[in-house]
């Protein structure tokens, strides 16, 4: 703490060195701002009232069937309209302020003006609305302001037709675009549902239902394809037994060249392709697995008649098959099993494929689920946004025609226009004190740079901690009477100096205030 008072005090002595430097800045800056201040341009107000009545008995009437704006969106209404760059363009035509603005940076620059020096305001409850405007010359602002005024009442007329025609259009576009949003949306479901209509439920059951439906049915088949299995091989063993028997037994007739086995076997697989094509389509898995084994029969029995010739020729007394019934029976048997057999393995390995078919689409089933949901949400969301402009539409068709009707406004001038005589800015009564704290800010900012451009030791401390060096001594200056006397008539002229500034802001006011207090 007392390092830091200590570093203050040597920032104020410093300062107070160079005060005659400070007191002339604050001088030259006081000139400065005072007569920036004085020679500002007067800026006069001109300014009228305009009454809104929008009391009529058809406002009561009309509620909840036709559009009837509230009054703050009136509010904004003539806001927009009067405060917007086309009408401040008029407005200028209107008032002959454009004369003198030649090239196209001076009319924007001149629009720009206008616009900022524009006010509408507005007194709340009471639909009063005061116009002002602020110009070079009392007669250039009551000009503006006539115009402002005109333009305000011709504008309002009209606002409200231009409003509904604009609004029906909008929303009439708005209408076509949801109209096209709908079909789209609608074609976009069509497609969804065609492009997964394997998903769909069949019969009142989910995907997880039909799964477990499609399980049941496979291990349904898979059981009865291994009682076919265990069918067959006890036909294949009993017919196994029969041969050994038969050819054990002394009394074999000789036979033909002949494949009975396979010919049952083919005969029974052909009445069952006859059944299976009345039931089913050619590309059914049962119809094509019945086709290939009657055709991988009969290549059989070529095989095997081939082998049988061959074994005929080479033991001419020796009979190739025997022709028994009980053999024949079997061998059919044993032919309808193996049809049998096929016939469930194509119905087990249809039920796999389905299973996991079933299986792959419950892991894809949220995804679609959430799109079917999306594009329903669109949709609804589409169809609902369509009946309400569809109901906002007539509701604007019949603002209309009560427009057309009768006025729901009426616009009555309460103070015409007015410029006042006395010019309302700028205010140098408050401005000159600002600039005086700008002229003693601007002496004590120089009186502290150059206490920091050609600092002073004012004492031991402060010399050792800036040099760093080791101080052998210190030689005290003693002041003598010319020197005192001299420094007293220092301090008495600067403290004369800035009274004397202060003085003059302070006679400066008094005079602003009077001469503004005549003119009013």
């Amino acid at each position: 703490m007392h390092e830091l008072i200590n570093q203050v005090s040597t920032f104020l002595r410093g300062m107070w060195k160079y005060r005659r430097l400070g007191v002339l800045a604050a001088w030259v800056v006081a000139a400065l701002g005072a007569t920036a201040v004085l020679v500002m341009p007067d800026r006069y107000e001109a300014s009228a009232r305009v009454y809104v009545d929008t009391q009529t008995i058809l406002r009561p009437l009309m509620a909840g069937l036709a559009v009837q704006p509230n009054i703050d969106q009136q509010v904004n209404m003539l806001s927009r309209t009067l405060i917007s760059r086309p009408t401040v363009e008029k407005l200028i035509r209107m008032a002959d302020l454009d004369l003198g603005a030649q090239t196209q940076q001076q009319r924007d620059a001149l629009v720009d003006k206008v616009t900022g020096s524009l006010a509408i305001r507005s007194t709340g409850r009471d639909n009063l609305y005061t116009l002002s405007y602020r110009g070079e010359t009392p007669e250039r602002a009551l000009r503006v302001v006539q115009a402002l005024m005109t333009i305000f009442v011709e504008s309002s007329l009209g606002d409200s037709r231009t409003d509904s025609d604009s609004a029906r259009r909008f929303i009439e576009d708005q209408i076509s675009s949801y109209e096209v949003r709908l079909t789209e949306a609608e074609a976009r479901l069509k497609e969804f549902r065609l492009r997964n209509i394997d998903m769909q439920s069949e019969g009142g059951l989910d995907l997880v239902g039909r799964m477990a439906e499609t399980s049941a049915q496979y291990n349904q088949a898979r059981l009865e394809l291994q009682e076919a299995e265990s069918a067959r091989q006890a036909a294949r063993r009993q017919l196994d037994e029969a041969r050994a028997a038969q050819r054990r037994s002394p009394s074999q007739s000789s036979a033909s060249l002949a494949t009975p086995e396979l010919d049952s076997r083919i005969d029974a697989l052909k009445r069952s392709l006859d059944g299976l094509v009345q039931r089913y389509t050619e590309q059914h898995p049962d119809v094509s697995n019945t086709r290939r084994m009657i055709a991988e029969l009969e290549e059989q029995k070529k095989r095997e008649l081939a082998d049988l010739q061959r074994a005929a020729l080479a033991n001419p007394g020796q009979p190739v098959i025997e022709t028994n019934p009980a053999l024949l029976e079997l061998s059919r048997i044993h032919s309808a099993a193996e049809v049998q057999v096929a016939s469930l393995r194509a119905r087990v390995s249809e039920f796999e494929s389905r299973v996991n078919r079933s299986r792959e689409q419950l892991k894809v089933a949220p995804q679609i689920e959430a799109e079917l949901a999306r594009l329903n949400r669109d949709y609804e969301v589409h169809r609902k946004n369509y009946s309400d402009l569809v109901a906002r539409r007539e509701s604007i068709t019949m603002s209309g025609q009560l427009e057309s009707t009768a006025s729901l406004a009426d616009f009555r001038v309460i103070d015409p226009p007015r410029a006042n005589p006395s010019p309302v800015a700028p205010n140098r009564v408050l401005l000159l004190p600002l600039a005086l704290l700008a002229a003693l800010g601007a002496g004590l900012g120089v009186a502290f740079l150059m206490s920091q451009i050609r600092p002073v030791f004012f004492n031991a401390a402060a010399l050792r901690t800036a040099t760093d060096l080791p101080l052998l001594g210190v030689v005290t200056l003693i002041r003598n009477d010319a020197v005192r006397q001299r420094e007293k008539r220092s301090v008495v002229h600067f403290l004369m100096s800035l009274a004397a500034l202060v003085m003059v802001f302070l006679v400066g006011m008094a005079v602003l205030s009077y001469r503004s207090g005549l003119g009013r």
